[in-house]
């Protein structure tokens, strides 16, 4: 994966190879700008540079969203940006539970306020603004550091059948030639992709019924999974409870997952089109491709499913020259909390947050270096600190959390953005 470069008066550069970043590093021409995404920046000043355009090409997810750099037919750099939607989700979830748990004890003879509140235009759940914010909020960086002149967004899924007639209705639209190829797309996203009775991958699979149609069952989705073929010849027109008699927790899960809607592909939807009329007034230019576009070039070049091929793929591709082994892992992570106290699973408050930040220089959230030289935890600890009064540490690394680590072996590696990355 190359590496961003910055000229001496910030002006971003082509980025560079590994190898020429080194050479510019050790004979003191650049220094390090920011560790990540990481960036040099030159100790002397370069008149009138040329620089190559490069497009960023976004693949946005419910979860994971891609995101690569593509400079000619040359993928130069990528990353995977996990959101925290559904954490979100959860968070104001367990608050709205807290207060209308507190209100109907004091307050329950107050008058409901619910109809004074209005929502303003184009307003999106949090949970669903924050996706599109982290991915506003890395084409910015992104922007700062390499000349950018394009992005490419995975829009829309184009139905074909609506193009090619636009009177197309009823049910030669509800049933025509995509009928099949949109359900089972939609069962394989909804099961995982693996066999709903045994789990199997990397094998045919096959649309199942789970109440037999000979004893009633229907062609409704919550009625259908995806089943390898030995599963579906041994169930053959059995009921489920029969057929899943000695595995209760399978059954369990099957029946539970038939009735639960594709919560991802509905985030998905609900957010693209405010991502793209976001991006489009970034004042770049913005092209849009298919699902089934990127499907079809990741396919034509035998690349892997990941997310940040999928985003190379976005858009016009003729061939792609992968240099990116390694892509950049970028989890969001927020900028904490305004909470006073922390409360226990009833709502109660137990303990005391305080309002000071920053202990030591520190800040809960900076990315840094330990170098313990002495007692019991002797080691080198890399990772996102939680910082304490007593000036003893938390620090998250990848094989865990490590507790009490003075701030005097402590370094900095990058400063709290909301984010922790992992290469």
């Amino acid at each position: 994966m190359r590496v961003f470069v910055l000229n001496k008066n910030r002006q971003p550069l082509d980025p560079c190879r590994p190898a020429r970043a080194r050479i510019l590093l050790s004979t003191g021409k650049a220094k390090v700008y920011r560790r990540y995404p990481f960036t040099i920046i030159l100790t002397e000043e370069i008149k009138e540079p040329i620089t190559h355009g490069s497009q960023i090409k976004i693949d946005p997810g419910a979860k994971t969203s891609g995101l690569a750099i593509v400079q000619g037919n040359r993928v130069v750099w990528g990353a995977e940006l996990t959101h925290r939607g559904f954490q979100i989700r959860d968070a104001l979830t367990s608050r709205r539970q807290l207060r209308r748990a507190r209100r109907n004890r004091k307050t329950r003879y107050r008058k409901p306020r619910f109809l004074n509140r209005t929502r303003s235009k184009g307003w999106l759940a949090p949970s669903l603004m924050s996706r599109v914010k982290n991915i506003l909020t890395w084409v910015e960086k992104l922007t700062r550091v390499c000349p950018v002149t394009g992005i490419s967004q995975e829009l829309v899924r184009f139905d074909t059948q609506k193009l090619q007639n636009p009177e197309i209705s009823g049910i030669d639209y509800q049933q025509g030639t995509l009928y099949g190829y949109e359900l089972r797309e939609y069962l394989l996203e909804k099961w995982n992709r693996k066999c709903a009775y045994c789990g199997a991958t990397g094998t045919q699979l096959e649309i199942e019924h789970i109440k037999p149609k000979s004893k009633g069952g229907s062609n409704r989705v919550s009625n259908l999974a995806i089943a390898c073929h030995p599963c579906n010849q041994a169930k053959s027109n059995q009921d489920i409870e029969l057929f899943l008699s000695n595995k209760p927790s399978v059954l369990k899960r099957v029946l539970s997952q038939a009735r639960r809607p594709l919560a991802d592909a509905a985030s998905v939807n609900t957010t693209r089109w405010k991502l793209y009329h976001d991006l489009k007034s970034t004042g770049i230019p913005v092209e849009v491709g298919s699902g089934g576009l990127t499907k079809f070039n990741r396919c034509r070049q035998n690349l892997p499913k990941t997310h940040w091929l999928d985003a190379a793929n976005v858009g016009k591709v003729e061939t792609l020259i992968i240099e990116v082994t390694h892509p950049l892992l970028i989890t969001a992570k927020g900028h904490g909390t305004r909470q006073l106290c922390r409360t226990n699973k009833y709502g109660f408050p137990v303990r005391h947050c305080s309002r000071t930040k920053i202990h030591k220089g520190f800040q809960t959230g900076d990315i840094v270096r330990a170098v313990v030289t002495k007692g019991k935890k002797i080691g080198t600890y890399v990772g996102r600190v939680a910082t304490r009064k007593s000036g003893y540490f938390n620090i998250s690394t990848k094989s865990g959390l490590v507790q009490g680590i003075s701030h005097k072996y402590c370094q900095f590696i990058h400063r709290k953005d909301g984010y922790a990355y992992t290469n």
